[in-house]
C-alpha cells in the first residue's frame, strides 16, 4: 500500500511539472516586408519596410528593355534577398518614353499599390510579345490614333498592345482599367512625375538611387555591390 501511495505521490509530482517538459513555444513567423506596397508622395509605389535602412529608388519605363532585363534578372533576389527581410525599401517612380509606356503604367497603377507590382513585372516579362503586337498593326490604324483626344488615344493604345487583358490576368477588370486610362488627370500626373525625373538629372532609364545618391551603374550586379556596400 505505501508502494501504491508512493507511485500515486510521483505521478502528482510529475502532473504539477508538466510545463518543465512542454516543447518550447515556436516563434512568430518573420514579417515579410514585400506585402508592403504603399503609394508614395513623389508619384511611385515603394515595397517593403519603411524603416529599412537602405531605400532604392528607381526610375523605369515599362516600354524600356534595360528596365526589362533588370527586372529579370534582379527583382527575384532583390526581394527575395533584401526587401523580404526589411533591410531594403524598393520605390518604383515613372519615367514615360512613350505612349505606350503612358498607357501601360496607367493600367498598372490603376491596380492601386497591391496590384501594381505584379502587372507592371507581367508587362516586363511579355515586352517583347506586346512590342510586336504594336508594329503589327497597320500604320493607317496607327496613324489614326494622333487624331484622338487623349481620352480615347490612351484606351485605344492600350487595347492594340494588349494592356487590358493584361491587366485582368491580374485581377483588374477591363472596364476599370479603361476608367482609368480615360483619365485625362492621372495621364497628366505620371507625365509631371517624368518631369520630376528630369528636373532631378533622370536621363535615361532604368537609373537608381539609393538613399539619394545615383547608383554608378544600372545592372543588378552594380545595384547589388551599392545595396551590400550600404548595408
Amino acid at each position: 500500500m505505501k508502494q501504491m501511495k508512493f507511485a500515486f505521490a510521483a505521478l502528482a509530482i510529475a502532473a504539477g511539472n508538466t510545463a518543465l517538459w512542454a516543447a518550447p513555444a515556436k516563434k512568430a513567423p518573420a514579417t515579410d516586408w514585400s506585402r508592403t506596397v504603399v503609394a508614395t508622395p513623389e508619384g511611385g509605389m515603394a515595397m517593403g519596410n519603411p524603416r529599412a535602412k537602405v531605400t532604392l529608388v528607381e526610375y523605369a519605363s515599362l516600354a524600356c528593355s534595360h528596365c526589362r532585363d533588370f527586372a529579370a534578372q534582379g527583382y527575384a533576389p532583390l526581394k527575395g534577398n533584401y526587401v523580404k527581410s526589411g533591410r531594403v525599401r524598393l520605390e518604383y517612380r515613372p519615367f514615360i518614353l512613350n505612349g505606350y509606356d503612358l498607357a501601360a503604367t496607367t493600367v498598372a497603377r490603376c491596380a492601386g499599390p497591391r496590384g501594381f507590382f505584379p502587372i507592371a513585372e507581367a508587362a516586363f516579362a511579355s515586352q517583347t510579345q506586346w512590342m510586336a503586337r504594336i508594329k503589327a498593326t497597320p500604320a493607317a490604324r496607327l496613324k489614326q490614333l494622333d487624331g484622338l483626344p487623349p481620352e480615347k488615344m490612351l484606351p485605344e493604345m492600350a487595347r492594340i498592345a494588349g494592356f487590358q487583358t493584361l491587366g485582368a490576368s491580374k485581377g483588374l477588370p477591363a472596364d476599370r482599367a479603361n476608367a482609368c486610362l480615360a483619365n485625362k488627370g492621372a495621364a497628366q500626373r505620371l507625365l509631371d512625375q517624368t518631369n520630376a525625373g528630369r528636373a532631378r538629372g533622370v536621363k535615361g532609364t532604368p537609373t537608381f538611387y539609393l538613399n539619394g545618391k545615383q547608383v554608378d551603374g544600372n545592372d543588378w550586379a552594380s545595384v547589388e555591390g551599392a545595396i551590400k556596400a550600404a548595408l
